[in-house]
């Protein structure tokens, strides 16, 4: 009996040696609960297979602040996606390092935790997937992520992190992406006042409401549910990027119909992430609504909101006043304190 209870215990410890580290979570690590707001879609299918916890999301806002993610050391991801602009910035397309400038403009990052899609294109759907394309990008860090793990693999704060994240001071590259990842499912945007409008705590201006009216008949098909967003990929017309290397989602998928099509973009903090468009063609809300009215430009994949009226939405100079109020309400002020 004795040998045979010496032998389980000799294929435990055995067991445990040799199993994928990677999943391996420190017992004093504890997961964080995700406050998920009221009517919010349902979380992405990959959270659950890496649920945030307290030192696995300390790290990844750590590395999400890490300039020597580039090659250069002058670059984070911060550097970009700054949290008074709803971790988005105000260039029209994104900085990278030595002054370099990137194909498109910065998305905002904002319950990512719910997101089907991410990029402009749609080119990852899995977020811990995302954060290497900067890293390689040689627009924006130019680095790789075998340099990143050189410069941070003697770091002692670094080190004590990952091994209360994953048990032990191994820094590989999964850990990293998963820690990244984890920090930017906990940044949920859901207390704005229009937030509060819907829990019966505060209340529309006049103004607001009907730009809340305006935006139910002519924009909510797209920027629909609580995320503002359908998610889904559209060719609106907007004034295109000279750049022979943007096809939009036709980039990803190859497919002629998706040339120029880009992800609906959420709404909410719309008023801190200026300029607008996937290369920030309009430097401001009323310039897109101006054009939105004047009309758009044609194509054979133009959104059929567009092309089957007249390639417009006519808005009167009032309703894009009122639009505007409306958007405003969807600003998180906590979300964008610093």
């Amino acid at each position: 009996m004795k040998k045979i209870a010496g032998f389980l215990l000799l294929l435990l410890l055995f067991t445990s040696c040799n199993s994928d580290d990677s999943d391996m979570i420190s017992i004093d690590n504890p997961e964080i609960s995700l406050n998920i707001p009221a009517g919010f879609p349902e979380l992405n299918a990959f959270v659950s297979q890496n649920k945030p916890t307290k030192y696995g999301v300390e790290l990844g806002e750590m590395l999400f602040s890490e300039k020597r993610l580039s090659a250069d050391n002058t670059i984070s991801c911060a550097s970009c996606h700054i949290q008074a602009n709803a971790f988005a910035d105000q260039h029209a397309q994104a900085v990278g390092i030595e002054g370099r400038i990137g194909l498109r403009n910065t998305p905002s990052i904002q319950n990512l935790a719910f997101m089907k899609f991410y990029n402009w294109d749609g080119s990852k759907l899995q977020l811990e997937d995302q954060p290497l394309v900067p890293i390689i990008t040689h627009e924006e860090m130019d680095s790789s992520i075998l340099e990143v793990i050189g410069k941070i693999k003697d770091d002692a704060v670094y080190k004590d992190l990952f091994r209360k994240t994953f048990g032990d001071e191994n820094i590989t590259p999964e850990r990293i992406f998963k820690s990244i990842a984890q920090f930017e499912y906990t940044l949920i945007s859901a207390n704005s006042k229009y937030d509060k409008v819907k829990r019966n705590v505060a209340s529309f201006t006049e103004s607001e409401l009907q730009g809340y009216q305006t935006f139910q008949q002519k924009c909510a098909s797209c920027h629909s549910s609580e995320l503002f967003t359908d998610q889904t990929f559209r060719n609106i017309g907007f004034p295109i990027n000279t750049n022979s290397n943007e096809a939009g989602r036709a980039r990803v998928t190859g497919i002629p119909s998706d040339l120029m099509s880009f992800r609906v973009p959420t709404l909410r903090n719309i008023e801190h992430t200026a300029p607008y468009g996937s290369f920030g063609q309009f430097s401001t809300l009323k310039s897109v609504l101006d054009y939105f009215d004047t009309g758009v430009l044609d194509s054979e994949n133009l959104d059929p909101i567009f092309k089957n009226n007249g390639k417009r939405i006519p808005l009167t100079e009032e309703e894009k006043t009122n639009l505007i109020a409306f958007m405003k309400t969807l600003s998180d002020t906590d979300f964008v304190k610093n």
